[in-house]
């Protein structure tokens, strides 16, 4: 096999091939490959692998055309390109509640103890969140075909809510992140 960069040096008998030399195009080729492995929170993937091949990222199969991410997030352990964002599993119509005031000092205590306010103004039982690493956004345009980029309005609609620093409060200022757009 012939590389396209001459390996060899000069000696008193000849051209060899040096171990520096070697090492160096191996070094290169590697980096080379590794930066082309890993794809960002939000591409597309069909595998794991696909996200992150050391595992730290994982394909989300129920999102459209599948979803790099990182599970069980908390509000400063994402990548910069994206945010931690909470979903509760189920239909909660129990009671109900107000999300700016929940559990805030001088605000309402409607949900229990082991319950979350959900922006959407309904207690859910904690042991339903998942967290999710989603990609962020400004417009639509930033997310691919099939998301959305939901702002507070559209994830009181659709779900989901940013995992902020403690005594921060969700509001028009959060974070946007695209979401699966319903009917994809």
């Amino acid at each position: 096999m012939r590389l396209p960069i001459d390996l060899r040096i000069a000696s008193g008998d000849g051209a060899r091939p040096t171990s520096v030399g070697l090492a160096m195009c191996l070094s290169v080729c590697l980096l080379g490959l590794a930066a082309g492995c890993g794809k960002e929170i939000g591409d597309s993937c069909v595998l794991s692998t696909d996200c992150d091949p050391n595992g730290a990222r994982v394909c989300d199969l129920s999102a459209t055309d599948g979803y790099c991410t990182i599970m069980g997030c908390d509000y400063d352990t994402c990548p910069s390109e994206a945010e931690c964002v909470a979903f509760f599993m189920g239909e909660f119509d129990n009671e109900t509640c107000n999300a700016a005031t929940e559990d805030q000092p001088g605000g309402t205590n409607d949900c229990n103890p082991d319950e979350a306010c959900t922006l959407d103004g309904h207690c859910a039982p904690i042991a339903s969140e998942v967290r999710y690493c989603m990609r962020t956004c400004t417009s639509g345009g930033d997310c691919r075909d099939g998301y959305e980029c939901r702002d507070l309005n559209l994830m009181k609609e659709h779900g989901g809510q940013p995992i902020l620093a403690p005594g921060d409060t969700v509001d028009d200022s959060t974070p946007k992140f695209c979401g699966a757009a319903p009917g994809s």
